[in-house]
């Protein structure tokens, strides 16, 4: 693949001026309106992701001559890159030399680069349909191309995904180290998606615990809360895991069958049929089995948070914060008509948002809509606040610092 039409034989420079392959003017981006910001930032996109596709070309080539080691020892030399940043990057662009579509989509602009990433890894792990995650990642956020690699990664493991989960165990890892420049003590770790959300389920519970019992005016951050909140689950286990869902594990019954199907975790990972029989078995988990029309979902005005029952359901429903995808273990169960204008706890009128979500909706004006082909919800920001007429037509209304509804 070409990537320069005029280049020096030795340096690999274009020949200069817009004959470059990636050319970007500068311009005073102050004078732009806000459509000339929104064009400008993807054109920069495009360069960014076609630059990343010229990297990974050449790194991959020098990887090809000599080795791994040497590839990373270039990297950090000239680029000065850190060891992580060095090792990935030659990772990535090894495993990107083997996948002509995706290459062609990067260099081309038509992908981001931690989209072609996403497919590099995926492809090291498997078996996958390079051309259908290419088109995909063309019009798909990262989040959406992640739960698509997944699900691809699943249906073609030939073993229900059983080999994907067993790799993905035996990767896990986990270190405590203190940090010499600050004194504090970091903790980092790498979980399977079954272990990993059912430490998170636990440790969002015992993180609302905490918050209940807090003085509403002297409130921790929401980092300080999970800091203690996963030192109090550590140090004190007398005082016992907070009361709430600990894991969420969902399929579908298939009448014909008898049998069940399409098992998931509630974020929508695949998990195999063999996985969520161990875990069924498990004496802290507990599989919930509701049927919309008859379970409890509709609560009226009889109680203003949501039970247990619908934030399973919100859970499997809407598998994340709607406005931006955190983790649904973190997310509140937030009124689509406010309860302070007389909305209902009930399912239909209610959405898992993670706190800035929250906060959008309640101090900056977003909106919760629902696409009507989908049925999916999403958290829209309000008009621009300075359209290109050069008018101001929208102002916020007054804060609300209260996320109760």
């Amino acid at each position: 693949m070409e990537f320069s039409p005029s280049s020096n034989s030795e340096t690999g420079t274009a020949g200069g001026g817009c004959g470059a392959a990636v050319c970007v003017d500068r311009v005073d981006v102050a004078g732009l309106s806000d459509v000339g910001l929104r064009k400008r930032l993807g054109l920069l996109g495009e360069a960014e992701s076609q630059l990343e596709a010229l990297k990974a070309q050449t790194v991959a080539e020098m990887a090809r001559r000599h080795d791994t080691a040497g590839a990373k020892k270039m990297a950090r030399e000239v680029l000065r890159s850190s060891p992580s940043k060095a090792h990935h990057d030659v990772k990535a662009a090894e495993r990107l030399a083997g996948l002509a579509a995706t290459c062609e989509a990067l260099a081309s602009g038509e992908v981001p680069a931690d989209h072609a990433r996403l497919i590099a890894r995926a492809s090291s792990e498997g078996p996958i349909d390079e051309r259908e995650l290419v088109e995909a990642a063309k019009t798909q956020t990262y989040d959406e191309l992640a739960k698509t690699v997944k699900r691809q990664q699943h249906e073609l493991s030939g073993d229900d995904g059983q080999s994907i989960h067993d790799r993905r165990k035996q990767k896990r890892s986990a270190r405590l180290f203190q940090n010499g420049d600050s004194g504090m003590y970091v903790l980092n770790a790498e979980l399977d998606p079954v272990t990993g959300s059912h430490i998170a389920g636990a440790l969002a519970d015992k993180e609302r615990e905490l918050w209940r019992a807090e003085d509403p005016k002297a409130r921790r951050t929401h980092t300080q809360r999970a800091a203690d909140a996963l030192a109090e689950l550590i140090l004190h286990p007398e005082k016992g895991r907070a009361a709430g869902i600990a894991l969420v594990l969902v399929a579908d019954y298939d009448a014909t069958l008898r049998e069940l199907t399409n098992t998931r975790i509630s974020d929508g990972t695949p998990l195999p049929a063999e996985e969520l029989v161990k875990l069924a078995c498990a004496a802290d988990i507990f599989p919930a089995v509701f049927n919309a029309r008859t379970q409890d979902l509709w609560l009226g005005r009889r109680r203003r948070c949501a039970s247990d029952a619908q934030r399973i359901a919100l859970m499997v429903r809407d598998k994340a914060c709607v406005g931006c995808g955190s983790d649904a273990n973190r997310s509140f169960a937030h009124h689509i008509q406010h309860w302070k204008n007389e909305g209902k706890t009930d399912y239909p009128n209610l959405v898992l948002v993670c706190n800035d979500c929250h906060h959008d909706i309640h101090d900056n004006n977003h909106e919760v809509a629902q696409d009507p082909r989908t049925l999916r919800h999403t958290v829209q920001p309000p008009p621009e606040a300075f359209p290109d007429t050069g008018t101001a037509t929208w102002q916020p209304a007054q804060t609300n610092p209260v996320l109760r509804n």
